[in-house]
């Protein structure tokens, strides 16, 4: 069974938004801190935010009060919200724990943000 599934990316315009999903099995949801990465060609990946079970944030310098993020316990959902999107936020966005504890990574979902 998939493990990690995000979707909602796509090709947006500079200053456009997106709201990025992920669905995550109850085993690596429950109790764990999740977090948003991203990686650019070229670049390392990189933690752009997480989110702990009972909703404490951190976000990464580049992408505070552009990016929310949000989780749903219930349905084992983590979610991005993105606003004032920058072409330098143009990536392969994943999920998983902060740290990330989860060997196999989803597919990823494309963020392309032009000029």
């Amino acid at each position: 069974q998939v493990q990690l599934v995000e979707s909602g990316g796509g090709l947006v315009q500079a200053g456009g938004s997106l709201r990025l999903s992920c669905a995550a099995s109850g085993s690596i949801f429950r109790r764990n801190t999740m977090g948003w990465y991203r990686q650019a060609p070229g670049k390392q990946r990189e933690l752009v935010a997480d989110i702990t079970s009972g909703g404490s944030t951190i976000y990464a310098d580049s992408v505070k009060g552009r990016f929310t993020i949000s989780r749903d316990n219930a349905e084992n959902r983590l979610y991005l919200h993105m606003n004032s999107l920058k072409p330098e936020d143009t990536a392969v966005y994943y999920c998983n724990t902060s740290p990330p504890r989860w060997a196999i990574w989803g597919q990823g979902t494309q963020v392309t943000v032009s000029s």
